[in-house]
Formats: C-alpha cells, sequence, structure tokens
C-alpha cells in the first residue's frame, strides 16, 4: 500500500503516477486532497471546472464532483482505462481522503518530487479554493 500525502502536489502529475502503480496493482491511499493544486490560471481553470459541472442534466449526466477527494478520484478516473475490467479493478484499488484519516496518521507518506516549488509560472490554484468556489461544503 502507498500514502501519498497531496499537500502542494501538482494534482495531474500525482493522478497519472497514481493510476499507473493502481495499474500494476498497488492499492493507492491519497490524503490531503484537498491540498493539492492544479497549475494554470485561476480564472480558466474556474471557467473549465464550471463548464464541466453544467454539461448535461442531472438525471442522465454526465456527473462532475465537487468535492475535493472526488476531484481528484476524478483526474485519476481519467487516467485509466474506466470501461476495461483491468482499469475498474485499479478504479478500486484508488482511495482519496479529505484530511487525514485515523488510520493512515502514523503511516509512512509518500511526497512525490512534483511540487508548487517545481512550478516556473507560480499560476496555480488548490483543489480546495476551486471547490469552495464551486459550492462544495465539508
Amino acid at each position: 500500500m502507498i500514502v501519498i500525502d497531496a499537500t502542494d502536489t501538482i494534482l495531474g502529475r500525482m493522478a497519472s503516477f497514481a493510476a499507473k502503480k493502481a495499474l500494476e496493482g498497488e492499492t493507492i491511499v491519497i490524503v490531503n486532497a484537498e491540498k493539492a493544486v492544479i497549475s494554470g490560471n485561476k480564472n480558466n481553470i474556474k471557467r473549465k471546472y464550471k463548464t464541466r459541472r453544467e454539461v448535461g442534466d442531472r438525471y442522465k449526466g454526465p456527473f462532475f464532483p465537487r468535492m475535493p477527494d472526488r476531484i481528484v478520484r476524478r483526474a485519476i478516473r481519467g487516467m485509466l482505462p474506466h470501461k476495461t475490467r483491468r482499469g475498474r479493478e485499479a478504479y478500486r484499488r484508488v482511495k482519496v481522503f479529505i484530511g487525514v484519516p485515523k488510520e493512515f496518521e502514523n503511516a509512512e507518506k509518500l511526497r512525490l518530487e512534483w511540487t508548487v516549488d517545481k512550478l516556473k509560472h507560480r499560476k496555480y490554484i488548490t483543489v480546495e479554493e476551486l471547490t469552495r468556489w464551486l459550492g462544495a461544503r465539508w
């Protein structure tokens, strides 16, 4: 089992790492999902996610989440072949949490090298800030 601390980690890089490890058969646990960051212009990111939420209808979908743990999980799903049996099984091995649950407080957490410090342009938004803007309450 790999426990990843998402604090200041770039969402796309972390999601691709988690997806690859899940396909290899590892169980992935991501904690502090709300502290992950999405790189780019804040207004463009907000517009993109708002548009995704408004597509479709509430009965048929596509359904796009507001909660930070579900947004991170959805990003990982986008990097998996989730319509195949292998992809579905890998997706089931991924668990994402807001904050740190008691069972993982003492676990050794992996800090990925793709953090905010590596960004050249310093334009980013945290998943927490985005989800609060989308109207999520937790």
